[in-house]
C-alpha cells in the first residue's frame, strides 16, 4: 500500500487524499491473469455483480480459461454470459480475443505482456470491441503494465473539482490518462503497513501480484476512485465523509447545494 507526500499541485492533493483515507482495495478480485482480461471485457455497459454472475457460469462450466473460451461453442457461451448483458458481442469478443493470442503470440499471455505497454496496448485496441478503458484495464491489472484507467467515476470527479482546466472540454481519454499519470508520476509513494478502511474486496491471487510501485499505484488509485464513485459522486453527489470533500471548489460546491435543494425542498 502507498500513500503520497502532500504536495500543493491541486491534482496530487486530490491523489493524496484519497491514499490518506483509504487502503489497499484488493482490487482487481481475480484468480488468474485470463480471469481478469474476461472480466475486464464482462464489465462494459454493466454493474460488477453483474459480471460475477457470468464469471461464476463460467467457473461452473469448467470454462474460465484460455482453453475453455477456445473450445467452448459460442452459442453456448453466449448463455453462459447473459448475465453481463450484451452477451453476444461479449462473446464474440472473448473469442477474437483469444484468436489473437493465439495468432500473435502462440496462446502465451506471459509473452503477450512481455511486449512494450505502448505496442500491446496498440495491438488490444485494434480488437474489435477493445476500447481503452478495456485495454487499459487488461495492461495494468493483468499484465502489471503502469497504464491509469479512466472510467466514468475519474472523469465526474475530475469535472466537479476542476482538475481538468488545462485540457480541452472535449478531452480525449488518452489526454485525461496522461494528466493523471504525470501527478502521480511526479509524487513518491511510501509504503504502509496496514489499510485505514477495509478494503472493498476480499484479497485475492491477482490483487495480491507481484508488481511495479508505479502498477501498483495506479491500480490502487482507480479502485479508491471508483469507491469514491460508488459511495460519494453519483449522478445526485452524497459528499458527506467524502475524503475529497474539503478539496472541492467552492463553486461547485454552492452548485451541488443548489442541486440537492431543489432535488429535496
Amino acid at each position: 500500500m502507498y500513500k503520497q507526500v502532500k504536495t500543493a499541485d491541486p491534482l496530487h492533493a486530490h491523489v493524496s487524499a484519497l491514499f490518506d483515507h483509504f487502503g489497499q482495495q484488493n482490487w482487481w478480485p481475480g484468480r488468474s491473469r485470463f480471469e481478469v482480461v474476461v472480466g475486464a471485457v464482462l464489465t462494459q455497459n454493466t454493474s460488477w455483480n453483474n459480471v460475477e454472475k457470468a464469471l461464476a457460469n463460467l467457473r461452473r462450466a469448467k470454462v474460465l480459461t484460455l482453453a475453455g473460451v477456445r473450445d467452448v461453442p459460442i452459442e453456448s457461451l453466449e448463455i453462459l454470459l447473459r448475465p453481463s448483458g450484451y452477451f453476444r458481442q461479449k462473446a464474440r469478443r472473448l473469442k477474437g480475443f483469444v484468436r489473437f493470442l493465439d495468432d500473435t503470440y502462440g496462446g502465451s499471455l506471459t509473452r503477450m505482456f512481455a511486449r512494450p505497454t505502448d505496442a500491446l496496448r496498440a495491438e488490444l485496441l485494434a480488437l474489435n470491441g477493445i476500447g481503452p478503458e478495456t485495454a487499459d484495464s487488461i495492461l495494468v491489472y493483468a499484465g502489471g503494465h503502469p497504464v491509469f484507467v479512466v472510467d466514468a467515476y475519474a472523469r465526474r470527479i475530475l469535472e466537479r473539482h476542476e482538475l481538468l482546466d488545462h485540457v480541452p472540454k472535449s478531452a480525449r481519454y488518452d489526454e485525461i490518462r496522461r494528466a493523471v499519470e504525470s501527478a502521480v508520476h511526479g509524487s513518491r509513494f511510501k509504503t504502509m503497513n496496514r489499510a485505514r478502511l477495509a478494503p472493498r474486496h476480499r484479497a485475492s491471487p491477482m490483487s495480491r501480484a507481484e508488481t511495479s510501485a508505479t502498477a501498483q499505484a495506479y491500480n490502487e488509485l482507480h479502485a479508491m476512485i471508483v469507491r469514491v464513485g460508488n459511495d460519494h459522486c453519483r449522478s445526485t453527489p452524497n459528499c458527506a465523509g467524502c475524503p475529497l470533500e474539503p478539496l472541492l471548489p467552492a463553486k461547485q460546491r454552492r452548485k451541488l447545494t443548489t442541486r440537492l435543494s431543489q432535488k429535496h425542498p
